[in-house]
């Protein structure tokens, strides 16, 4: 009996609506082969690393139904770079080193023929660094904040978007009963897109990305004008990574082994600035967080998600590695690992959505 080929996926970075589609349809095409099995590394390169190893066989029964799970079965981290790898000192302290070449010859080792790598823009970056150190491997773009330029789209975003319109469009209804300004914090490190389509489809008077940094005094103003007679109401979209004009970013100390520094309260902050310039209404702060990332994936992510696995899968079979999947122009499509992270994807200040936003009387306090 011929040897079958295996075939190994995992998941890294932080996780997003979409990432069990992806997984099973990988496992559900490779099916089809007959000559390929699928496993699953826990925890991205950890389970690689782990000794004894964490590798699962992603069976039918595994992955059966998965598609409409929020998560991953495979887990996640964000402490796991090959590249830049946390490792604790006897001091207590962390010492990051580089172990590619070791993970490259491990995972030889363990029989397996080809990696698909389910990732952001730094999991791709290492997918990139992996296949020039002589491993056969694909990579799929996740990013719940939608800002990677070499695919048009990428699963989970339009689940964010989804979940912050909702939460937003909660928040108005308190916001006029009471006549306060409503400042809702969304995901968004670098690029805006979250807070930019809740703004839109949530009827914001104002939005603030980073991409657009902020005059307090501009913001005060849209928001005096709101009110007549100490009556009116304001709602502000906020992303995580916004920050004033002359400023800088709200962020607290990461966690050990993380290489992001950790954002968030930056709804607080901006609630601050506004009473210190001049802001009377009373103002309530609401931080989305994770609430984003969890939960079932609508439709268009599990279809966007499912077509990206089984894109990749063939891929493998027709050894085009050191590749990524990408969604260009309605087709799904791929393009080189150096293409995929060359360029980050951000909100342009002349871009339509930008411009229809405005157009709309959104302020972005610019």
């Amino acid at each position: 009996m011929e040897k079958k080929k295996k075939l190994l996926v995992l998941t890294g970075g932080g996780d997003c609506p979409g990432l069990n589609a992806v997984i099973r349809g990988i496992a559900k095409r490779a099916r089809r082969e007959k000559d390929w099995e699928v496993y699953g590394s826990i925890e991205a390169f950890n389970g690689v690393f782990r000794d004894p190893v964490e590798i699962i066989k992603l069976t039918r029964k595994i992955t059966g139904g998965i598609h409409v799970r929020g998560g991953t079965i495979l887990k996640t981290t964000n402490k796991g770079n090959p590249i830049n790898y946390p490792m604790p000192q006897s001091d207590g302290t962390i010492k990051m080193v580089d172990r590619s070449e070791e993970l490259v010859k491990k995972i030889h080792s363990l029989g397996f023929d080809a990696v698909i790598n389910i990732g952001g823009d730094g999991s791709q970056r290492i997918s990139q660094v992996l296949h020039k150190r002589g491993l056969n491997i694909i990579g799929v773009p996740k990013t719940i904040d939608n800002d990677l330029a070499a695919t048009d789209l990428t699963f989970g975003f339009q689940t964010a978007v989804q979940i912050a319109t909702d939460s937003f469009d909660k928040l108005v209804t308190t916001a006029e009963s009471h006549h306060r300004v409503m400042i809702m914090e969304v995901m968004g490190r670098d690029a805006g897109w979250i807070a930019l389509h809740t703004a839109i489809a949530g009827g914001a008077e104002v939005c603030i990305i980073p991409e657009i940094p902020y005059d307090i005094n501009k913001i005060v103003d849209r928001i005096h004008r709101r009110y007549k007679g100490g009556r009116g109401f304001v709602n502000i979209v906020i992303s995580e990574g916004a920050k004033p004009k002359d400023g800088t970013v709200t962020s607290s100390t990461g966690e050990k082994g993380s290489e992001h520094v950790r954002l968030g309260g930056v709804a607080y902050t901006l609630s601050k600035q506004l009473k210190e310039a001049g802001c009377t209404a009373e103002i309530r702060e609401t931080v989305l967080g994770h609430i984003q990332r969890g939960g079932s994936p609508i439709a268009f992510d599990r279809v966007l998600a499912s077509l990206f696995g089984v894109h990749a899968f063939e891929l493998v079979i027709q050894q085009k590695f050191g590749r990524m999947v990408s969604y260009r122009n309605n087709d799904i499509t791929s393009v080189p690992l150096e293409e995929a992270t060359k360029a980050p994807s951000f909100v342009k200040r002349d871009s339509h959505l930008v411009r229809a936003a405005k157009g709309l009387g959104i302020s972005f306090g610019d």
